[in-house]
């Protein structure tokens, strides 16, 4: 009697594994993803540390990335390492960089001035170093421009180039801070 006791509780606690990973995988695989910032280069928007969960499900299903949206992408030099950018680009524009104002000719052919001041302060916009003009460049029909937030110190599309949308993994929906932040900008 007391082994069909034992044998009916492991059969129960298997069958609450079985339960719990057919639901577990699935929404980890297919709709949100755990991130860990590593790195100065979305700050002010982003810290070192802060934990982020990630949307996969919207961009496979649902409608495709949107100029300002924050993402985290397979690094396209290197597929092992995710990185966190904004997405100022969209396939099929040209975008050109002179003096730190980022402009965009759109598919229509409208030239238009990137606004930032949506989430960038006018104070961050300012500091940004002009070095890195870039001349003009037309994306592909899948690929993005990206940028960090914190412009100069920033490995992005400005230095390894467009960002195909194979890499992307989501969209950032959450993200939790759990201290203050204490890194500094750092420049390349």
């Amino acid at each position: 009697m007391e082994i069909k006791k034992v044998l009916n509780s492991v059969l129960e606690i298997v069958v609450l594994v079985v339960i719990a990973l057919a639901i577990v995988i699935p929404v980890r695989t297919y709709v949100f993803q755990p991130f860990v910032v590593n790195g100065a280069s979305m700050e002010p928007s982003f810290y070192s540390g802060d934990y982020l969960i990630v949307d996969e499900f919207t961009y496979n299903f649902i409608k495709e990335p949107q100029r300002g949206d924050v993402v985290v992408f397979d690094y396209p030099l290197n597929p092992n390492f995710k990185y966190i950018k904004r997405i100022i680009g969209l396939p099929g524009e040209t975008i050109s960089i002179k003096d730190g104002v980022i402009m965009i000719k759109t598919i229509s052919g409208e030239e238009v001035v990137l606004n930032e001041e949506e989430y960038l302060s006018a104070d961050l916009i300012k500091e940004w170093v002009y070095s890195n003009d870039l001349g003009e460049q037309t994306l592909g029909d899948q690929e993005y421009f990206v940028m960090g937030d914190n412009r100069n110190g920033s490995s992005d599309s400005r230095k390894w180039g467009t960002l195909p949308e194979k890499n992307i993994d989501g969209k950032v929906l959450f993200r939790f801070s759990i201290k203050e932040p204490t890194s500094q900008k750092i420049y390349d």
